[in-house]
């Protein structure tokens, strides 16, 4: 009898073990659960879905299905009822002392207990109290509950950042919700790689520390909530002088805004397509409901 291959992504139930405000924009949420022993981030860019109860659930609706099958089950659902999900970064990945353990495929526990210590770092960009999952984030507190999709192997599709051997410098251009992501990156990126990082947040004071590298040079805009300076990370790029080489770029953020940085690197700098690799994380006037629904049509 044929064995099927064990998934690439799993459900993990969580907990929260503690919430840290970072900065008036970003709070960090930190998750623990027994879980996470099989949680295997490949870092960089490493994203998940994230699953949150609606307002009197004590814990997310799922549907009773692992593998491919979980998607199709969901939309299904009655969407006053299933989990509300939302696409994030792991920020930081934390094993315990005595590292990932065997544990059964597709496990789902209740969170784990107090003194488990793998835990995984998400941080969230606070856009008001416009969208259930800010809200959440503002409202969480050590114990409540939830869920993830994330990954059970080191190398897997939802990593976008694919370094090219060839590359001899990163362009980084990002809004602050892909800051984790940069943060991630730039602990992966090789010190020999040099990078040139843009970065457009809304308060002064949501520019944070990055990790080390030595070969970054970080250049910070701050809109502050003007909807009519957030284009200033276009206007940064078609104003810098970039270094020789071939580059690799990665952008992320708002839409729209990552959509005219693709363009201008690839029309008017001339680069190859297949080296610029972009995400919209979000886009004005639309939820992430309204992007799945988009490309569920496309």
């Amino acid at each position: 009898m044929a064995v099927s291959a064990p998934s690439a992504f799993r459900f993990f139930p969580v907990r929260v073990a503690r919430s840290t405000r970072l900065s008036p924009s970003l709070v960090r949420i930190t998750f623990a659960g027994e879980s996470l022993r099989d949680f295997d981030s490949g870092g960089r860019d490493q994203s998940f879905s994230l699953f949150l109860p609606h307002p009197g659930q004590e814990l997310p609706v799922l549907p009773d299905v692992d593998g491919d099958g979980w998607f199709a089950a969901w939309r299904a659902m009655d969407p006053e009822v299933r989990a509300i999900m939302r696409s994030y970064t792991v920020r930081e990945h934390r094993r315990s002392p005595r590292g990932p353990g065997p544990g059964p495929a597709g496990a789902r526990d209740d969170g784990g207990s107090r003194d488990d210590g793998d835990e995984v770092d998400v941080d969230f960009a606070l856009h008001g109290d416009l969208g259930p999952a800010s809200r959440w984030a503002r409202a969480a507190r050590p114990g409540d509950r939830t869920t993830l999709l994330g990954p059970a192997v080191r190398e897997n599709k939802s990593i976008g950042f694919r370094l090219p051997q060839d590359a001899d410098w990163v362009l980084l251009a990002a809004d602050e919700t892909a800051l984790p992501a940069v943060a991630g990156i730039l602990d992966w990126l090789p010190p020999t790689v040099p990078a040139h990082i843009w970065l457009e947040v809304p308060d002064t004071a949501d520019r944070r520390a990055l990790p080390h590298h030595p070969g970054a040079k970080v250049n910070w805009l701050v809109h502050e909530g003007s909807p009519a300076r957030r284009g200033e990370l276009l206007t940064a790029l078609r104003e810098a002088p970039f270094p020789a080489g071939a580059p690799y770029a990665w952008l992320a953020g708002e839409a729209g805004a990552v959509r005219a940085m693709r363009r201008h690197l690839v029309r008017e700098r001339g680069l190859d397509r297949a080296r610029v690799q972009f995400s919209g994380y979000w886009r004005l006037g639309a939820t992430e409901e309204d992007l799945r629904r988009e490309a569920l049509a496309g």
